[in-house]
């Protein structure tokens, strides 16, 4: 099956931002591997002052390695290729040396400008594709592999990648903003949403940056080496399953959504028995089949496993 232009062997950019689009920051966390990997440098960046509310988004101080303390302020910038090798743990494959990662914090204000202002500056560098990474909390077990839904508005690049179009209707962030603002202009693009168990929502959550990493490796034909992150994901792992064993709540709650996937992954699974596990699990849970899937209740879910008032 034929590539569309730009996703294997041309100029891609892959997109991560901060906040609302990155549960456990595995969206960020696998941008900032890639431009360590190829080692990025800057090549286009917004004016922080025109886009984003300090009070809400602060600047930070650092200590660099000279041991200076120097201010950095929240903003989006498209790193490119420096044309330096890269000697240890390269990315590899087709277009790996012309890789382009556009990483920021979610904006306050003006997104149809700062949308235009990036893929105008995506536009000067010639970028044939975009790839967008994020990450949602959803009913995900910890213990089962994270999935990743790929989606497109393109029709074409869903014909050749066979990935599907997303039917949410909803409130969406930067990245669906940046999404049609370069169909737009004709750079097609694909979107990468990995789940996120939601009641470990607090802590980075490498397993999702694992699982971006193989989809995206998946669609491109690149190839990323991964560094402690398996080390990483198991230790999250077990850091999870110990925080289980010493709460019987949480565990059982756990043993629903293992169950839940389990049925939805067996091969004899039909839908009509995927449906009917589903029902089953929201009815354990007592919130009927207005319950939403993706972890998001009206209330506070921080510990959803816990008895509610006057259960």
């Amino acid at each position: 099956m034929n590539q569309p232009a730009g996703f294997e062997g041309g100029r891609l950019l892959v997109v991560a931002f901060e906040g609302w689009n990155d549960a456990g920051e595995a969206a960020t966390g696998a941008a900032k591997l890639l431009v360590e990997r190829l080692g990025l440098v800057e090549i286009a960046a917004v004016d922080p002052e025109l886009y984003f509310d300090y009070q809400f988004t602060r600047p930070t101080i650092v200590v660099g390695d000279d041991g200076a303390r120097r201010l950095e302020w929240p903003g989006a910038s498209i790193l490119g290729p420096s044309g330096v090798p890269v000697d240890d743990d390269e990315v590899t494959g087709p277009g790996a040396a012309k890789l382009h990662v556009l990483i920021g914090a979610e904006p306050a204000r003006s997104w149809k400008g700062f949308a235009a202002e990036l893929i105008d500056a995506a536009l000067t560098a010639d970028i044939d594709a975009i790839v967008l990474l994020g990450a949602m909390l959803a009913d995900a077990p910890h213990t089962r592999p994270l999935a990743v839904f790929a989606s497109s508005e393109n029709p074409e690049v869903r014909a050749a990648l066979g990935v599907d179009r997303s039917n949410y209707e909803g409130p969406v962030g930067i990245l669906s903003v940046l999404a049609d603002q370069a169909e737009r202009v004709g750079i097609p693009t694909v979107s990468l949403w990995a789940s996120v168990p939601h009641y470990v929502h607090n802590a980075p959550s490498p397993k999702a940056v694992l699982a971006l990493l193989g989809k995206l490796e998946e669609l491109t034909g690149l190839s990323i080496p991964r560094g402690s992150l398996e080390v990483d994901a198991k230790a999250w792992e077990a850091g999870v399953d110990a925080l289980a064993s010493d709460d019987e709540e949480m565990a059982g709650y756990i043993a629903q959504l293992e169950q839940a996937r389990d049925a939805v992954d067996a091969p004899e699974a039909s839908g009509e028995a995927i449906a009917q596990e589903f029902e089953r699990y929201l009815r354990r849970r007592g919130e009927g089949p207005e319950g939403r899937a993706d972890g998001r209740g009206d209330g506070p879910r921080d510990e959803p496993w816990r008895p509610r008032d006057g259960a």
